[in-house]
């Protein structure tokens, strides 16, 4: 006859396992960009990569903590995150007003869509000359390239999550005559989020390709501008702390994206 296990212990030893694998999943998340870094010092020290070309990290954090104690690492970065939220605040929230009423009113859709699909191909740097003709040479081009980048992943997203609520709610919505307000914030809203945040995602990672690209064009200061000056004097040991830094941020940004996607949407 086999022996019946506890429900307890078998539980428990389910829970150990979990916990096992995202241990395992948490120093394997970890050990990544290190072996990378260390691979990266092995091949420039040796010699198999051109040091000229690919300087070794830890020559790279060295210039990483002179630019950072002569305050010229935190002036450029500062000025790239102030255009990178107001870009990116500039073109989620209309985005996020637009798909609403696009995903609840077939009308608005149907007029809208076009010129959505239209004008999403084109790259919005392929439009700076424009922005920089309209809004000139300053700070509110920037951002208002940023915007436009963001904008239509937020817009197309959220207006597709809107239209895949199940038709149920809006039919008790109706049922019980609740009012436009209702319907955006009670129905459409919290039905769209996990499609919106997919969207929100996209948008903050188009946000730092197009941060970097536009202050190489038109700017003074800023990461894109560190840059593009230290490629240009060769000296890539600075070019290489900005390309990091863009990067650091990136994964901050997504994880903290991560992070209220769970905090708005639990369920999922």
């Amino acid at each position: 006859m086999k022996d019946i296990k506890n429900p307890m212990e078998t539980e428990k030893q389910e829970w150990r396992k979990q916990q096992t694998q995202q241990r395992l999943k948490t120093w394997l998340t970890i050990f990544s960009p290190i072996s990378l870094l260390l691979i990266w010092q092995f091949l420039s020290q040796s010699g198999l990569i051109d040091a000229r070309f690919f300087p070794p990290p830890t020559a790279i954090i060295s210039t990483f903590i002179e630019l950072l104690t002569s305050g010229e690492l935190f002036h450029h970065i500062s000025i790239s995150l102030v255009r990178i939220f107001a870009g990116f605040l500039l073109g989620v929230i209309p985005g996020i007003i637009l798909g609403l009423c696009m995903g609840l009113y077939a009308p608005i859709r149907h007029f809208i869509s076009p010129i959505i699909m239209a004008l999403m191909p084109i790259p919005t740097l392929a439009l700076l000359p424009i922005i920089l003709i309209i809004f000139g040479i300053g700070e509110v081009s920037k951002v208002v390239t940023i915007a436009g980048s963001v904008f239509f992943p937020v817009v197309i997203n959220t207006a597709a999550g809107v239209i895949s609520i199940d038709s149920i709610y809006l039919d008790v919505a109706k049922n019980y005559e609740a009012g436009r307000k209702d319907f955006f914030l009670k129905i459409a809203l919290p039905g769209s989020l996990p499609v919106m945040m997919e969207g929100i995602q996209m948008g903050q990672a188009i946000a730092l390709l197009t941060i970097v690209a536009a202050e190489m064009m038109g700017a003074r200061s800023g990461i894109g501008y560190l840059i593009w000056t230290s490629y240009s004097a060769f000296l890539l040991k600075e070019m290489f702390v900005g390309l990091i830094l863009i990067s650091f941020f990136g994964y901050i940004f997504s994880l903290l994206l991560r992070w209220l996607q769970r905090k708005l949407i639990p369920w999922r």
